[in-house]
């Protein structure tokens, strides 16, 4: 009997594919596509949530799954996404944090509540279109998450909160190929989404616009401050920290005749500290919430390649497991605009070693 897989149907083209492979595949292959914005939302969804989550996106998956021979749902799970992703979200940006949303969206929601409910439906496993790939460490028996194989497309970074149990249940079946290879297998089956264009960033937040987003959603967590120098010096004024992110360098209202970057946010103090660029480079950090996935937490410091932004170069670093589920991150060089609420991963070669959430030293 063929293995029933639900896959997450974006309505965009990687997902379109990874669903048409495994048709190809033989297996059982029911499409969903999460519907989060809310019944009563008057605003038009797809402005709203972008391409990636709109009704035209619903419309782009239904006609993908018709041309597979698949049947498609779409699951509410507005409430869902309502608590844990953008909740979280302007929870974080209130702490003086810049939140990556697609983690808990990845490990809640898809590999999460879609996951629980596909079990319910008989399906072993859940499927997206996320460039990555899943393997088995033959001594330890634990699932291992690698990286694509197209290393500009690899979003493992992204995924790297998965438990063993999720990661035995996901499937990601365009981690083998590369952006291009994905467009023309679309394009050779007639896809509607073959060509369509990537999405945006954060799907909830229009024109990527995140402080009126957060304006709109929460203005309480726009606090009025100061900005200060690394003495504490006052300099300006600002209208809340969550409209500002380490390494900023835009927007700060300074006079100050010299390039001048945001190096702190203090989230007690409602203070925005800004200095050169200089003071932006750090060698060590502290991360919470993290996830070993390629081993337990080690007892001894380990060598691993360490990432602290999607667009980061892996650097060479020691991590050393702390309790509390945390750990410190030691560079071999400094590392330029470490930002608490980013994420940083560890590599060993492909492997995901682990990662977790990047916190100020003093919290």
């Amino acid at each position: 009997m063929a293995e029933r897989i639900v896959v997450g149907m974006s309505g965009g083209v990687d997902s379109s594919v990874a669903a048409a492979l495994l048709v190809e595949q033989g297996c059982d292959v029911v499409g969903v596509t999460m519907r989060v914005w809310p019944r009563r939302e008057t605003e038009e969804p797809t402005k709203r949530f972008g391409s990636c989550c709109g009704t035209e996106a619903v419309e782009d998956a239904r006609q993908v799954a018709r041309a597979l021979g698949i049947p498609h749902y779409l699951l509410s799970m507005d409430e869902e996404f309502n608590q844990k992703v953008i909740g979280e979200f302007v929870e974080s940006y209130g702490r003086g944090r810049t939140p990556i949303p697609c983690l808990s969206c990845n490990s809640n929601l898809k590999f999460g509540s879609l996951l629980g409910r596909a079990r319910a439906w008989d399906a072993v496993a859940v499927a997206t279109g996320h460039y990555a790939r899943i393997g088995r460490d033959r001594a330890t028996g634990r699932h291992l998450l690698l990286r694509a194989r197209d290393s500009r497309k690899d979003q493992t970074d992204f995924l790297w909160p998965l438990t063993q149990e999720q990661l035995a249940a996901a499937r990601f079946p365009v981690g083998e190929l590369t952006k291009d290879e994905v467009r023309a297998r679309a394009r050779r089956l007639g896809l509607v989404t073959a060509d369509k264009p990537e999405s945006q960033d954060i799907c909830f937040v229009p024109d990527d616009d995140y402080r009126g987003f957060l304006r709109r959603r929460a203005p309480e967590v726009f606090r009025p401050g100061a900005v200060v120098d690394r003495r504490g010096n006052t300099l300006g004024a600002h209208a809340g920290i969550a409209g500002f992110t380490v390494g900023q360098k835009r927007g700060l209202g300074l006079a100050t005749g010299r390039p001048l970057y945001v190096v702190d946010l203090d989230p007690e103090r409602d203070t925005v500290t800004v200095g050169e660029a200089a003071d932006l480079e750090r060698d060590r950090l502290v991360a919470t919430a993290v996830n070993f996935i390629a081993c337990a937490p080690p007892i001894a410091p380990l060598r691993v390649a360490a990432k602290i932004r999607h667009s980061h170069q892996p650097a060479a670093a020691t991590v050393r497991a702390l309790d509390g589920n945390r750990a410190e991150v030691v560079f071999d060089a400094p590392q330029r605009a470490v930002s608490p609420g980013q994420s940083v991963v560890f590599y060993d070669g492909d492997v995901v070693v682990g990662g977790g959430v990047i916190v100020r030293s003093r919290d």
